[in-house]
């Protein structure tokens, strides 16, 4: 009997939006079932104070929500079998109930905040807030009472507790770790969520991975390509995910034999397991307030046939070459309905190495830009993925990339980009892309090639980040970092990921103060002096002239020094481009604090030469 996948209609209503993506059972999260019987699914409240809990029966058809502890604030709740825990805003107390009387009790109330909650069977696990420690509560023996290292995505289920190390494996904890864990050893994980009785996890590489028990399928996914898949939900039996593309559900196990999908064509937001019950949410937005400009989840990209993208490029002309990206060519198009767009296709064949590289470059970037929209983020329009064939069409970015600006080919100069105020304008552009990756995005998404030809400017010369063949899914705690292979571009890439395979947030950071030292000085990030001579990069020309207090030897002379609103401005510029590239990513800003630096720098450059065209404003 395949489960059913229920719209929690009376939860959804009344909970308006989420503060982040919900997973299966037993794992911290906004929404949560408790099973058994009865069943009940709660949620957090946003967007009021306090921010309750408020539940619905999930077993009786147009069931009226009610509240739990209506006065309290929750940042967070978790349900197992017959059970449901809320973790208080504050992180300093949790509360549990019993789905069947609603019997609430204080399970802990401590000085040390926590930070994440999983309810299993029987054990509750927590990770406290500056995650040093997994600590159990209401278990046997079977389990240790703590266990201290930095965890992440921690996951309970019927016997066992899970969470992710900081290096991305997967540690377990309980009577059945040994057969949950053991699919898990030779990957690194981006996150994990546990059933009843096994547990499933997307990689870092973005396939999805499943372990424990298969009787009924549960454990055994349908083929996907990379990233494919964002939301989990897994029940006792059966295991649903979100298509990240088009937001449709695909469920597998529960004897069904097979893959369904337990909803057609409908787009959910994400969704969430107990038992043999799905719920998930149709309406509301997954999103943290954004602060830097308008964001959302993004309608479904269109689907193109390969004989119509041939059309709109002249069957790829080479006239029609406008330049390339991450595994693929680009090309200017233009549609039957007069929109103009830049179209990449990956052009190696199918066998080869260099193919399955395009090919999860391709997944990438179509999983990250489908579900992502922001003003300085490119737009993705739409892709075709025909036999062979793999493209992506986005909108056209009419001034090119801000490296060809900075550096013309042909010498011509560029007078829009020839004031301290517009170069200033686009770097705080950028930097508001990044920022939305790294702050808003859940979980969070390291580009991994941040450099100037990969940030392009549109036809208001507003600069928009693009190009996300390399992005990967980042720990969702800010201070975890993946251990993988260095990729991206050399003079850009960050000494701690090239040199010890340590990717974080802070990689992009490096690659961002990289550019802005480009945009200041003029010079490429790798560059020689003369004809023969030895390459030097900009870190290395620009960064002891600032630090001496003798920015003004290295800027670029297009430009011209700064004028009487503008020398403080590019020293404000100048220094945070240096703390960018610290060779240590824990001294490095994060995005918001760049942000509002280059806001600062841009606010002060109000009145200096230079404008700035009325269609760039925020």
């Amino acid at each position: 009997m395949r489960p059913s996948l229920a719209v929690a209609l009376a939860v959804a209503a009344t909970l308006s939006v989420f503060l982040r993506p919900a997973h299966g059972t037993g794992s911290t999260s906004t929404l949560a079932i408790a099973h058994g019987s009865p069943s009940i699914v709660c949620g957090v409240l946003a967007g009021v104070f306090p921010r309750s809990i408020q539940c619905a029966r999930a077993d009786a058809t147009g069931a009226l929500s009610f509240p739990l502890f209506p006065n309290v604030s929750f940042a967070s709740v978790s349900g197992g079998h017959g059970s449901l825990c809320g973790l208080r805003s504050d992180g300093t107390a949790f509360f549990c109930w019993d789905a069947a009387t609603l019997t609430q009790k204080r399970v802990y109330n401590d000085s040390t905040a926590l930070e994440e909650l999983a309810v299993g069977d029987v054990q509750i696990a927590g990770v406290d807030r500056n995650r040093t420690f997994v600590h159990w509560w209401r278990a046997d023996s079977a389990f240790p009472d703590k266990v201290t290292g930095s965890y992440r995505s921690l996951t309970s289920g019927r016997g066992f507790t899970c969470a992710i190390s900081t290096n991305g494996s997967v540690s377990c904890w309980g009577p059945r770790s040994g057969e949950i864990s053991v699919a898990f050893v030779n990957s690194n994980m981006s996150t994990i969520v546990a059933g009843d009785s096994h547990a499933c996890g997307v990689s870092t590489a973005g396939r999805l991975i499943c372990g424990g028990n298969n009787e009924a399928g549960q454990s055994t996914p349908p083929s996907d390509s990379a990233f494919e898949f964002g939301s989990l939900a897994l029940g006792s039996s059966h295991t649903c995910a979100v298509r990240r593309y088009n937001g449709t559900v695909v469920c597998w196990g529960g004897g069904a034999g097979g893959e369904y999908t337990p909803a057609n064509t409908t787009a959910f937001v994400f969704i969430v397991a107990g038992g043999n019950l799905t719920c998930g949410l149709t309406g509301s937005r997954v999103m943290r307030r954004q602060r830097s400009g308008p964001s959302s989840f993004k309608d479904r990209a269109e689907e193109f046939s390969f004989s119509e993208l041939a059309a709109a490029t002249k069957n790829f002309s080479l006239e029609t070459k406008i330049g390339a990206g991450s595994f693929g060519t680009v090309y200017k198009g233009k549609l039957p309905d007069g929109r103009e767009v830049a179209i990449k296709r990956s052009e190696s064949g199918p066998r080869t190495k260099k193919f399955q590289e395009k090919e999860s470059a391709f997944q990438s970037e179509l999983a990250f830009l489908s579900r992502l929209h922001h003003k300085h983020l490119v737009g993705l329009v739409g892709y075709c993925e025909e036999r062979e064939e793999r493209l992506l069409v986005y909108e056209y970015m009419k001034n090119g990339a801000l490296y060809d600006h900075l550096h013309p080919k042909n010498g011509d100069q560029t007078s829009v980009l020839n004031s301290w105020k517009m170069r200033i304008k686009v770097l705080l552009d950028a930097a508001r892309g990044i920022e939305y990756l790294h702050s808003y995005a859940v979980p969070p998404i390291i580009h991994r090639d941040i450099k100037s030809s990969n940030i392009l400017l549109d036809s208001n010369w507003i600069a928009r980040v693009s190009d996300f063949g390399l992005s990967l899914m980042g720990p969702e705690s800010g201070d975890g970092h993946l251990s993988m292979k260095a990729a991206g571009t050399v003079g850009y890439m960050d000494p701690e990921y090239y040199g010890l395979h340590h990717l974080t947030v802070k990689s992009d950071v490096y690659g961002l103060g990289v550019v802005m030292l480009e945009v200041l000085t003029g010079r490429r990030a790798i560059f020689k002096d003369e004809e023969g001579g030895n390459p030097t990069s900009v870190v290395d020309y620009a960064v002891p002239c600032i630090v001496a207090g003798e920015a003004g030897k290295v800027l670029d002379a297009r430009v011209g020094q700064p004028g009487p609103h503008e020398a403080e401005v590019v020293e404000l510029v100048a220094y945070t481009a240096v703390h960018c590239v610290n060779l240590e990513g824990r001294n490095r800003p994060n995005m918001t604090d760049i942000v509002a630096n280059l806001e600062s720098a841009l606010a002060l450059c109000e009145g200096s030469h230079g404008s700035i065209s009325s269609g760039s404003a925020d």
